[in-house]
């Protein structure tokens, strides 16, 4: 017997094409009553060797600040985007986060605090040699969870950033 499905995680890079996973998501969630809790994670940055560290973690700081506020906005306004029309589905919207760090990491810690039943995610794909030596955050996610995982392949750029 497959387990209720009662929380999920949709970890988003915000790219165009993450446009191109919600109407899974929502389905989904709409299918199972489940609650959805959306994370977006900014990568640390390496600082520069030369760099004054103390100046470069004051702008990095500020930098840090803006990117959030502006990420929070974007992801605010993607899921207001990809829900209109059935204003029910924004009550499955429980949480909208934007962290910093390792993003296959934080996807794992999220998952883990928020006792998610799947984790939803998009992936470029990049052809076998590009995964092979750089591999992705899906890959690493994949190695890693111990739930399900739901992965949404994301069309190229060129290509409509919305399912047919």
């Amino acid at each position: 017997m497959i387990p209720k499905i009662q929380k999920i995680l949709y970890a988003t890079d915000l790219s165009e094409n993450a446009a191109y996973a919600a109407p899974y998501i929502i389905k989904i969630a709409e299918q199972n009553s489940a609650q959805v809790d959306v994370l977006h994670v900014l990568e640390t940055p390496v600082f520069p060797s030369f760099a004054e560290e103390e100046k470069w973690e004051k702008f990095y700081a500020e930098q840090k600040e803006k990117a959030r506020d502006k990420m929070y906005r974007r992801l605010t306004q993607f899921c207001q985007q990809q829900l209109k029309g059935n204003t029910n589905i924004m009550l499955t919207i429980s949480s909208i986060e934007v962290v910093e760090g390792d993003p296959a990491a934080k996807i794992l810690q999220r998952a883990d605090e928020l006792k998610a039943d799947m984790v939803v995610m998009g992936t470029h794909g990049k052809g076998w040699l590009a995964q092979a030596f750089l591999g992705s955050e899906a890959q690493k996610v994949l190695q890693r969870i111990k739930i399900p995982v739901l992965i949404i392949p994301l069309p190229d750029k060129e290509k409509s950033a919305q399912p047919k």
